[in-house]
This record gives C-alpha cells, structure tokens and sequence, in this order.
C-alpha cells in the first residue's frame, strides 16, 4: 500500500471511529437528559468517558465538550447556570445529531449577515448559550478587559453572542427566548447585532 493509500485508510478509519464515538455520545446525551435535569454526578460521568474518548480519536466536537467540562468542573462543583447550559447542549446534540460534526454550525439562526464588525469599547454586549471558548465568566471577562460592557439583554444592548454549541433546535432551549427577543428588538429598529461565537471570537 503506498503512502497516499495508507493515508485515506487512517482517514477513512479515524472517521468511522469518530461516528461511532458520536453515536455513543448521542446515547449518552439522552439518557442523561431523561429525567428533564443534568446533576453534578451526570457531568461527572459524561468527563470520564470524554476523557476515554480523547485517547481514541480528536474530534473537535469531542475535544471541545471535553474541554467545557473540565472548565465547569475545575472548582470542583457544576453550578446551576452551568448544568442548565449544559442541559441545552446535550439535548441539543439528541434533537439534531448533524450538528455533532460541525464545531460553530450557524445554520438557522438569526444572525446578521453580512456580520458586522465588532468592537468593545464602551459596546454592550449579552451572551447566550453554550460556548467553546469557556465558561460564561470567561467569555464576559474576555469582554470586559476590551472595555466592553456584559449584560442581560434589553434594548440598550448592541450585541448578542451566540454560544457555538447552538443548534437546529435552538428555539426550544432556554436561551431560545433571547434570541427570539432580540429579533423582536432588531425588527423593531433598534441596532442590536445577532452575531455567533466564532464572529465574536475573530474580534478578540
């Protein structure tokens, strides 16, 4: 087998695996969502097997949830805000398992487009939803060290970040009212800017 084949067999190989990695997650994400919450024992489960898993295969989807939970968990405890967030994410992965693949798949939401250029300074910002950058205090400290503001969303808000993890079914998470408000608020005039994190994240 000459090196261009063996190349597209451990391709090939490394992606029947990565399926098969997704499939089980899928299951995983359902069975722990069955009961309607994520407990602190549920994230404690769901970064053992992300841990087996990054030793198999590095698929970005995997690596990235892995690392979401390794930051939930870092103090030790998964807070109420972080096991709803990730509440949405998995039951999110079991609505639309197409989106397992794609690490920032836009696809249905509102986002503006063209996407706008961003800026922090003296810009009030609101973000929803699951991120891959880190936990929420993360990602509003990344805005506030920009001269940013972090807010809940009204109408004096200029823009709304949407966590990557966001999906097909986004209006039935919890985060999905934001969304739906801010489009009320944008329809109206006002100039909020709908963006997604992997915009965001260019602009910091």
């Amino acid at each position: 087998m000459g090196d261009y084949d063996e190349q597209a067999f451990n391709r090939m190989g490394r992606h029947r695996i990565a399926g098969r990695q997704i499939d089980e997650l899928i299951g995983l994400a359902r069975g722990l969502c069955a009961d309607g919450a994520i407990s602190q024992a549920d994230v404690e489960c769901l970064q053992t097997w992300l841990a087996s898993q990054s030793q198999i295969t590095d698929h970005p989807m995997l690596r990235g949830l892995h690392r979401r939970i390794d930051d939930i968990l870092a103090d030790g405890v998964a807070d109420a805000e972080e096991r709803a967030d990730l509440f949405d994410t998995l039951r999110a992965f079991t609505g639309d398992q197409g989106a397992l693949g794609e690490a920032a798949r836009p696809t249905g939401l509102p986002l503006c487009d063209p996407a706008p250029r961003l800026v922090f300074d003296g810009q009030r910002y609101c973000l929803t939803g699951t991120f891959l950058f880190g936990k929420r205090k993360d990602c509003e400290a990344a805005v506030l060290e920009r001269g940013g503001d972090v807010g809940s969303l009204t109408k004096k808000t200029d823009v709304l970040v949407i966590g990557a993890y966001a999906t097909e079914s986004w209006k039935h998470s919890s985060f999905g009212t934001k969304i739906i408000k801010a489009c009320e608020f944008r329809d109206s005039g006002a100039p909020i800017a709908i963006v997604s994190e992997g915009h965001w994240k260019i602009h910091l």
